[in-house]
Parts: structure tokens; C-alpha cells; sequence
């Protein structure tokens, strides 16, 4: 199955490419950067199919979980202000991170409304439990298009007060490169349609910046959100019952969610039985006594 989905895929990007001479290069590149962000939620198999068109070359996520994200790298935010990356990573306070840029026709616009969407649905709240942090990879792009960008996705969120807790972020070109390389995100300027090539995908950094979880597409389960930024924060955040779930389940990259693991349900299940068995044998042995007294 996720063999002919990737077939598919494939077979739909070249298809695009050959068959789009009609329309303007601005449409094409804008749907096959959104058929790319399909192709990042189909599960990768050992074999290769074929070889993706140039325009795509370098373009996509590698995991690297655990990895360092350079702290350091300075930016400037919304505000006009110059910040480094380690300005928002607090003790406890996983941090969102998502790389787009502000001028994208389609796909960072469909990736930010997805994070918009799960965020609405989560009792943690930006600015108090987390963090998140947009990039924009385009080194041309002004504060005054971060201010707009945050103001629209701050009035869709509909939550007050998390302006505090959402910054957009441009910079030069070296510190956009450092940032993308270190965590895993591969994308690349396509000069004759101005435009970047790039897929879709959040990182959830743990407070001592390193990768913790990376979220491929552009709509998120709000549970899995919040579970991956509970995970993130080492139990800084969330509640005694989202650390049992994050016991009990696992990430598991090919659904992207978290599924039940076997072993520890085993471990639990396991555990629950002797406890049982204990308060059953401890009741019987204190009726027993009472029995032998009364008599």
C-alpha cells in the first residue's frame, strides 16, 4: 500500500511538471510544493521509485532527532528588534518551530493554518506552557511582513494574549542556512519563478534546544501536538495523566501519531494484576483474622 502511495506520488509530481506548460510556473510550482507536503506524510520505503524533478533536489525533512538547534543565531523579530533564538526557550518551555516564508502562495499559508487549527484545540496555551517560533527562510522579507503575517495568525488563533508566545522571524541568509541544516529542513530558491521549493513540517524543540519531535504535513492532530510538546518539555508541562499516555505510547513516525506500545502496556497491565492480586490477599488474609478472633 504505501508503496503504490508513493508511486503515486511520484507519478503525479512529473505528471505536473510535464503537463503544466499552459499555466504560469508561479500555479505549478505553488501545487507541486503541496503535492511535496503529501509526500512527506506518505511513510518512505527502502526502495526508490524514481527520481524526483531538479526543482526538488536537496528539498525535504531529515530527521534529526536529538540534535542541537543553534541558540545563537541571531534574528530580528516582528518588532523590528534584534533577537537570537535563544531568547525564547525558557526552562520548561518546549518551543514550536516552523520555517516558512511570509510571500508563499499555498503552502506555508495551508502548514500555519493547520498549527493554527490544532492549537485552537489544545488546553496549553503559547506564552504560558510554550513557545512557537516562525522563520522565514527568504532572506528579502521585511519586519513589516512579519508584523502582518503575525497579526492574521494571531486573529485566527482567537486566543489573548498569545502574541507574547508566537514571534515571526526574518534574518540573513547564514543564519536561515545554519537554522534549516541543523534541524533537518531541506528546501531551495527556484530563481526563474522566485519562489522556494520546500516542504511542510513543525519541529518541537525541547527547552534545551534539541529536537525532540518533527510533525510532517499540513494539518495536526491536536492530541499528538500536544503530547509531542508534553514529551518535549520532560514533564514541565501537562498533566499526571499525559505523562501515563506518553508511558503507555510511542511516536510512531509512519502515522504520525502515538500508538499503543505492546511492551509497556504489557509492563502496566503486569503491574495492575499484582497490585490486584495483592489487595485481593491482603483482604481475605484481614477477614481471616477477624474470623479467627471472633471465634
Amino acid at each position: 500500500m504505501y508503496r503504490f502511495l508513493r508511486l503515486l506520488y511520484i507519478s503525479t509530481v512529473l505528471v505536473l511538471f510535464r503537463h503544466f506548460r499552459g499555466v504560469s510556473r508561479r500555479s505549478a510550482m505553488a501545487a507541486a510544493c503541496a503535492i511535496l507536503a503529501f509526500g512527506a506524510w506518505v511513510p518512505v520505503r527502502a526502495e526508490r521509485v524514481e527520481a524526483a524533478p531538479k526543482e526538488f533536489d536537496g528539498v525535504g525533512i531529515t530527521e534529526k532527532l536529538n540534535g542541537p538547534v543553534p541558540l545563537g543565531l541571531a534574528f530580528v523579530d516582528e518588532d523590528g528588534r534584534g533577537v537570537r533564538l535563544q531568547d525564547f526557550f525558557r526552562p520548561g518551555r518546549p518551543v514550536v518551530l516552523t520555517l516558512n516564508y511570509f510571500r508563499c502562495p499555498m503552502l506555508c499559508t495551508l502548514e500555519l493554518n493547520g498549527l493554527v487549527n490544532a492549537l485552537k484545540e489544545l488546553p496549553l496555551f503559547p506564552g504560558r506552557d510554550f513557545e512557537v517560533v516562525t522563520v522565514s527562510i527568504d532572506p528579502r522579507e521585511t519586519t513589516q511582513l512579519a508584523r502582518e503575517k503575525k497579526q492574521h495568525y494571531l486573529d485566527s488563533l482567537g486566543k489573548p494574549g498569545a502574541g507574547e508566545g508566537w514571534r515571526f522571524l526574518t534574518g540573513g541568509k547564514e543564519a536561515i542556512e545554519a537554522l534549516a541544516g541543523a534541524v533537518g529542513f531541506g528546501y531551495r530558491f527556484v530563481e526563474e519563478d522566485n519562489q522556494f521549493a520546500h516542504p511542510a513540517a513543525i519541529f518541537v524543540i525541547t527547552p534545551e534546544g534539541r529536537i525532540s519531535r518533527v510533525l510532517t504535513g499540513v494539518e495536526f492532530d491536536p492530541k499528538t501536538v500536544r503530547l509531542a510538546l508534553v514529551e518535549a518539555s520532560r514533564g514541565g508541562i501537562g498533566t499526571p495523566l499525559d505523562q501515563f499516555v506518553l508511558f503507555c505510547f510511542h511516536y510512531d513516525a509512519s502515522t504520525g501519531r502515538y500508538a499503543p506500545a505492546a511492551m509497556r502496556l504489557m509492563q502496566v497491565g503486569g503491574a495492575a494484576t499484582v497490585l490486584l492480586l495483592a489487595v485481593v490477599l491482603a483482604t481475605l488474609w484481614i477477614r481471616e483474622k477477624r474470623g479467627r478472633r471472633a471465634a
